[in-house]
């Protein structure tokens, strides 16, 4: 976790109309990240969504198409570094709307364990997956990871076909097709999310406040439930 400090107030450099916008990398819905930018008190058309593949990982990063980019569950790669959390983002399991959780207003793990999830893609960090799909249960139940995660059609897919679930998160709800539904996990805790860059870049200005700022809004933060 790398904390960046800076002897000059937070804001600077933010909304002055002749710095570029701040290309900011997302996962599936922009709802997480314009949480955090309304937290800076930043104008979201300072900014350009980027949205990226769970296959990509830091891809937009290394290859500098993004500034900054949010994260969960703050990955340990040498060439990326990762900020303390800015917020959190609360777990749920993915379901076909026939599936028998379906109907469910929340369930537990190992109500989920009872079917079959999703490998992690290829490229991905084990370390970050093992947190978003658990081998197994706090009771030791193992989590039947058969489904090999790729495109978010072929996970559409998948779910909508089979009684296979995805251990996700409760922000992807919004981009969500007709035929999937988002049930709340009662019993595992929130992802922390963070802002992650490249590490030993030289920050622009502008980029550099943004992130000060979203430390500094984040200090009110609870712990993650």
């Amino acid at each position: 976790m790398v904390h960046l400090t800076d002897p000059e107030p937070t804001t600077r450099g933010l909304g002055t109309t002749d710095a570029p916008a701040i290309r900011f990398g997302i996962h599936v819905t922009p709802d997480l990240a314009k949480g955090v930018i309304a937290r800076t008190g930043s104008r979201i058309e300072d900014f350009v969504l980027v949205p990226s593949s769970v296959r990509e990982s830091f891809t937009q990063l290394r290859t500098r198409r993004v500034d900054v980019m949010l994260v969960k569950y703050s990955p340990h790669e040498n060439d990326i570094a990762v900020g303390p959390p800015v917020g959190f983002d609360a777990r749920a399991v993915l379901v076909g709307t026939d599936h028998p959780l379906a109907s469910r207003d929340t369930v537990t793990v190992e109500e989920a364990a009872a079917y079959d999830a999703f490998d992690r893609p290829r490229g991905f960090p084990e370390s970050v997956w093992d947190l978003i799909v658990p081998p197994c249960t706090p009771a030791g139940t193992p989590i039947r990871r058969v489904h090999t995660l790729t495109t978010q059609e072929a996970l559409t897919h998948t779910l909508s076909t089979t009684q296979a679930l995805h251990f996700s998160f409760r922000s992807v709800e919004a981009g969500l097709a007709p035929r999937i539904r988002a049930v709340p996990v009662s019993d595992m805790p929130s992802a922390p999310i963070a802002l992650a860059w490249l590490n030993g870049a030289v920050l622009p200005a502008h980029v550099r406040a943004f992130i000060l700022a979203a430390q500094a809004g984040a200090t009110w933060l609870p712990q993650a439930t």
